[in-house]
């Protein structure tokens, strides 16, 4: 009779390795289900490309539970330092405690070596994160899909990375989504740099903004969890810019404006 440890493991196996190394996790839990009046919240849509002066960094507002929404206006779009911004899609506990702890361990290092922390420590910070929760995300409890928004002052430019659950992260020359919504988005994103007017690094701050407002919007359409923009109601999507002076939140009182304007039909 064969041992545990005879048990072959097909090249590439990840989750067989853990199993076989002696890892075990109960039985996943399927977020779009109540498991004894427990469920899991999850954040939708959120999106980030390259634009003449930076980065722009948006995100619907909803939360939903399986069927359910349970908040309309939840941010997703968190502030780590003053130039680096933290969009998350998947359970916003896991992805808010994350954030935390990155804003701590950067000032922390900001003030003990009197210096800034370079961009590719940032990076590396998140993937260590990410790779110490794969437990809670095999569970289906904690499942995090973040995309890291950063200025690097020394190269004079800003970046992009996007991550996986298991913590590796890659380099967005363009422009990423992820979340439910993320398809519909990314296709389009894909379209307007290729046969746009511009591509999307040389489009101006107010053109990224409208199409970032008009592709969430789009989500919605196509997909039930990612929320509306809704100005009769005050809720609006999150953008931010992401640039040389640090990031900038649009305020309400501009979304108001820059909503009414570009989810008119033919503009």
């Amino acid at each position: 009779m064969s041992s545990q440890s005879d048990t072959k493991v097909s090249p590439g196996d990840f989750f067989g390795l853990l199993e076989k190394s002696g890892y075990r996790w109960h039985a996943k839990i399927d977020p779009s289900q109540t498991h004894n009046g427990f469920t899991v919240t999850h954040g939708t849509t959120v999106l980030a490309f390259h634009f003449k002066d930076g980065v722009i960094v948006a995100g619907d507002r909803r939360a939903t539970a399986g069927n359910s929404i349970m908040y309309e206006e939840c941010d997703k779009v968190i502030p780590i330092d003053d130039y680096t911004l933290m969009a998350i899609a998947g359970v916003p506990a896991t992805a808010f405690e994350m954030a935390r702890v990155l804003t701590h361990n950067f000032e922390y290092y900001r003030r003990s070596q009197m210096q800034t922390m370079s961009v590719e420590g940032k990076i590396r910070a998140l993937s260590k994160l990410l790779k110490e929760n794969v437990g809670m995300a095999v569970q289906g409890l904690g499942v995090v899909s973040p995309i890291f928004a950063t200025y690097d002052l020394k190269f004079k430019k800003a970046a992009i990375h996007f991550y996986d659950m298991l913590g590796a992260d890659f380099k967005i020359s363009t422009h990423t989504a992820t979340g439910s919504g993320s398809p519909t988005i990314r296709g389009i994103l894909e379209h307007e740099d290729i046969w746009g007017e511009k591509p999307l690094a040389e489009r101006s701050e107010k053109d990224a903004v409208t199409l970032a407002i008009r592709l969430l919007y789009t989500a919605a359409v196509f997909d039930s969890a990612t929320g509306k923009a809704r100005p009769e109601d005050d809720i609006f999507p999150t953008v931010a810019l992401v640039t040389e002076v640090g990031y900038r939140f649009l305020s309400d009182q501009e979304l108001a404006g820059l909503c009414q304007t570009s989810l008119k039909r033919g503009h």
